[in-house]
């Protein structure tokens, strides 16, 4: 493509460029394409939430274990979770079974090491004693 394009001064300094419509249309087109890459940028940076894996979310709909849902999803076995949330493990064992319930303490200390909050481990209470 001939570039035609004409530089028109004020002061000695260029003020305005001229250029055929071709080339402006280009221009606006790649303009619009890094307007939408930096929005996309922008709103990745800014995303607080964390990505769910589709299998993880599949689980918990299933109606999954969310303890051992997340744990797995944490690649924590449950004697390092139990030890890092200060329980033993036949006690988180039992929880992942649904044979027990947990008091608010221990699900937020297991929610901590796993990242997420209390209320990310309970379905309707289930998993808790109010």
């Amino acid at each position: 493509m001939m570039m035609n394009i004409q530089i028109i001064q004020k002061d000695g300094k260029p003020e305005w460029a001229v250029i055929p419509y071709d080339l402006y249309l280009q221009v606006l087109e790649e303009t619009d394409f890094t307007e939408d890459l930096k929005l996309l940028e922008e709103a990745v940076a800014a995303e607080t939430e964390e990505s769910v894996p589709a299998e993880v979310v599949h689980r918990i709909i299933e109606g999954d274990n969310l303890i051992k849902v997340w744990r797995k999803y944490r690649g924590l076995t449950q004697q390092e979770l139990a030890r890092r949330a200060g329980i033993s493990r036949g006690y988180l064992a039992d929880l992942e079974a649904s044979k027990r319930k947990s008091s608010q303490t221990t699900l937020k200390a297991i929610a901590n090491v796993l990242n997420l909050t209390a209320e990310d481990l309970t379905r309707e209470n289930r998993y808790c004693q109010i």
